[in-house]
């Protein structure tokens, strides 16, 4: 019900938002991706596209984040803007609006058993994690908060993340890891720092 009224307040500014994209980055208008969900069952998240299409011969990839990040990407990022179409996933049943931020299928076989607990729950527009830090964290730490999530959630947390999250996006903090424009891939459970080689 709260996805449903969200998306009809905010149906004119996402229409000038999906303007301005075409305008400046052409189309799509939308980026969308499949993560992981409930049960590690993948689905096609949908958001705002931020980044420009990669140039013949450059990666797709958190490395090249940085040159891809248009300003008005930016923008979108800071204020979570980017994230207004995810909210039909809220309403698919595929999110909620509070869980553990969905993350892509490819890290699926990454985790550890004790981080795969995270999926036990439907992810989530915002998290613990995202209300603590969001891509400020290292990955170790977040996985540990989704966790803890899973182990402590109810009502009344989902209220306090929920208000602290509109705080933090206020505030525009842990927009993203420090050295990064977003933040780095992740290489696996216990592994921060390593050289990921697939």
């Amino acid at each position: 019900m709260v996805a449903g009224v969200v998306l009809v307040v905010t149906a004119p500014l996402m229409g000038v938002i999906a303007l301005a994209i075409r305008l400046t980055m052409g189309s799509p208008v939308l980026f969308r991706q499949p993560r992981a969900g409930r049960g590690g069952e993948p689905f096609e998240m949908v958001k705002f596209r931020t980044m420009r299409h990669p140039a013949p011969g450059e990666d797709d990839g958190p490395d090249s984040d940085e040159r891809r990040l248009t300003r008005l990407g930016r923008t979108l990022r800071s204020t979570s803007l980017d994230e207004l179409p995810s909210l039909v996933n809220v309403l698919r049943g595929e999110m909620s609006l509070v869980g553990p931020r969905p993350l892509p299928v490819r890290y699926l076989p990454r985790y550890s058993a004790h981080h795969a607990r995270r999926h036990e729950v439907r992810p989530g527009l915002t998290g613990w994690a995202q209300a603590n830090g969001r891509n400020a964290l290292g990955w170790d730490e977040q996985l540990d908060m989704d966790v803890w999530y899973v182990d402590n959630r109810s009502l009344a947390l989902d209220l306090r993340i929920l208000a602290a999250t509109v705080a933090s996006v206020a505030r525009r903090e842990g927009i993203s890891h420090e050295g990064h424009a977003t933040r780095p891939e992740f290489p696996g459970s216990g592994l921060e720092g390593a050289t990921l080689v697939e």
